[in-house]
């Protein structure tokens, strides 16, 4: 059983949150989802801000933080950025041709799967991430904890509704 018949319906009753979505809310909930999106908003703008004062565009720092983030060899395919960045594959071929222009990615063939490109960033994108991350966690440390609160605070009201 879906809540409504448009597309993105979510289903009630079914799965671990059939309870949760089930339940009748509070106006205590509808506060914290607003001040969650809120602190959400005021992050991702932060971002943008600061990607755009390191003379890169927002999709731009997301490609390269995916990349460098990306377990393992800290090699990614065109496939798996569109991925990570919820973008469809020619526009990743895009992002990575300026990425690449830009002298921030380098590609390759993958040696097992010749079909394969992999993207890698170069020393001077490596660089690049690495102050505006720092720039980041330091904004993450400091709204940290009034959204562990939040969460904190979400947990307790759910508790208390079991």
């Amino acid at each position: 059983m879906t809540t409504s018949g448009r597309r993105g319906a979510r289903k009630t009753g079914t799965g671990p949150a059939g309870n949760e979505a089930d339940r009748q809310l509070t106006r205590a909930d509808y506060e914290a989802l607003a001040e969650f999106r809120y602190y959400l908003r005021r992050f991702l703008d932060f971002s943008q801000r600061a990607a755009r004062d390191f003379g890169l565009t927002p999709q731009q720092h997301q490609a390269l933080l995916s990349i460098m983030g990306k377990p393992g060899n800290g090699l990614m395919t065109i496939s798996e950025l569109a991925d990570h960045l919820l973008v469809k594959h020619h526009s990743a071929v895009e992002l990575a041709d300026r990425l690449e222009a830009l002298g921030l990615v380098q590609r390759r063939t993958d040696e097992t799967d010749r079909r394969r490109v992999l993207l890698s960033l170069t020393r001077s994108a490596q660089e690049l991430l690495a102050g505006m991350s720092s720039v980041h966690l330091e904004e993450l440390r400091r709204i940290g904890p009034q959204l562990a609160a939040l969460l904190a605070g979400l947990e307790r009201d759910r508790a208390g509704t079991e």
